[in-house]
């Protein structure tokens, strides 16, 4: 809609305010405003932070992506491009849902924990002394402190690096350092056991750590009880005990510079195989690919009926027992919303999940897993464990230019979000449907 000249006048004034800031900088005469200016240009920019969705972008664009297939058109440039949008997007998507942060195996034992960071929110993982993977605000209930910087293996406690507080791996705040005055380490006026760390939502399913910041999300149960009926032809409860994660060609991550959405756009679709994945389509064209669309719409992809098991020599890797004996050549690719994608074969299993970092970059991480500790890390089948990495990471190589590409284009002014093929972006359509009815 049209700017209000209120507005026009404030983006005005911050614009000349900050290049006035830059210019006293300079000037080294003891000056106070140069000491106030960053000051006063935080404010104004966090006045600007946090807008209605209105005035980030154009609503009726968003319903437009809601239509039938035939006349809908794409999330806005927006979506792609704007800082605005990302603050937005973060709570709608990333904090509202279920959203993948990592993989268990990446903390195997008690005590192993990690940070990480959800577009500015810091959150701790770490495996307590019961083998449970729990997920917290990193940060220290006392003065605010971010409690844990990198991976490391804690012996009994998370201790504070700023005045020792320490937390048990449940969160329980059970040391607090001199708080009464000199080795007086516990006080009548302080309760310890209202300053615990605050936990996150989390659940784990077939080694994904999945959090609900909001703790406003369905039960992970029903989140996810649409796709194990879908799959329940393939594996069931007691297969998915089945996979270990492959210790030697198990991990491979690519930073990209693309918003997260179109890795999960490009996943859907088997369109692009001809053009983007030219050896892979000779083996598995579009005409073996089927549509995935899991209703209600939390997931979509695509399927192949031409999987064929790697072989090396006359060595294959174990297979999962009760995958259904009409299907052992199919294989499926669904991303599940907002930010993983996963594909599940006769002999393994990947997670691809997405870390969204700016508006255009995002780190993406594989995370390969086979059907018993033979085939994941057995040496006999080290070779061919090496040749599967090498497979995929070429294949999500490739994809790099098509979704780098994307995000490029988003630069046109002229672009009204795209269309789609009626026949072939279907799973894609889904996807974009998921997001603008979850931010509206």
């Amino acid at each position: 809609g049209p700017i209000s000249n209120e507005k026009f006048i404030f983006s005005r004034s911050l614009s000349y305010l900050k290049k006035l800031s830059k210019k006293f900088s300079m000037v080294q005469n003891g000056n106070l405003l140069p000491k106030i200016m960053p000051m006063i240009i935080f404010f104004m920019d966090q006045n600007q932070k946090n807008k209605p969705l209105s005035e980030i972008l154009d609503i009726k664009k968003l319903m437009n992506v809601d239509r039938a297939i035939e006349t809908a058109n794409g999330l806005p440039n927006e979506c792609y491009t704007s800082e605005q949008y990302l603050e937005y997007e973060r709570n709608k998507i990333f904090c509202d849902k279920w959203t993948v942060i990592g993989v268990g195996s990446s903390i195997p034992k008690a005590g192993d924990a990690m940070p990480y960071n959800l577009l500015g929110i810091p959150l701790l993982i770490v495996r307590d002394k019961d083998l449970n993977i729990r997920v917290f605000h990193n940060v220290c209930s006392h003065r605010g402190f971010k409690l844990l910087d990198k991976p490391c293996a804690l012996k009994n406690v998370i201790r504070c690096p700023y005045h020792s507080w320490s937390y048990d791996f449940k969160g329980n705040l059970v040391a607090t350092p001199h708080i009464g005055g000199l080795n007086v380490h516990n006080s009548d006026k302080f309760e310890k056991n209202q300053s615990n760390l605050k936990e996150v939502r989390s659940k784990i399913w077939m080694d994904i750590i999945f959090v609900n910041i909001n703790s406003n999300e369905i039960d992970f149960e029903d989140y996810i009880k649409p796709l194990e009926q879908r799959w329940s032809k393939f594996i069931n409860h007691e297969d998915q005990k089945l996979l270990v994660h492959s210790k030697d060609y198990g991990a491979f991550d690519l930073e990209v510079n693309s918003n997260w959405k179109f890795a999960i756009e490009n996943y859907c679709e088997s369109y692009h195989l001809p053009t983007i994945h030219p050896e892979l389509n000779k083996v598995s064209n579009i005409n073996d690919h089927y549509h995935i669309q899991g209703l209600p719409n939390r997931f979509a992809g695509q399927g192949s009926e031409k999987y064929e098991q790697p072989v090396k020599g006359n060595k294959k890797f174990d297979t999962f027992k009760n995958w259904e004996k009409s299907s052992l050549k199919n294989s499926e690719y669904i991303a599940l919303f907002p930010n993983v994608m996963i594909g599940l074969h006769l002999d393994h299993f990947y997670v691809f999940w997405l870390e969204p970092v700016a508006t255009n970059k995002t780190i993406e991480h594989m995370q390969m897993y086979y059907v018993g500790d033979k085939s994941a890390n057995g040496e006999e089948l080290k070779e061919l464990r090496k040749e599967n990495a090498r497979f995929w990471k070429d294949v999500m190589l490739e994809d790099i230019s098509a979704i780098e590409g994307m995000q490029a284009g988003r630069g046109s002014p002229v672009y009204n979000g795209g269309n789609f093929s009626p026949v072939m972006d279907q799973p894609t359509h889904q996807f974009h449907k998921w997001v603008a009815n979850s931010l509206l």
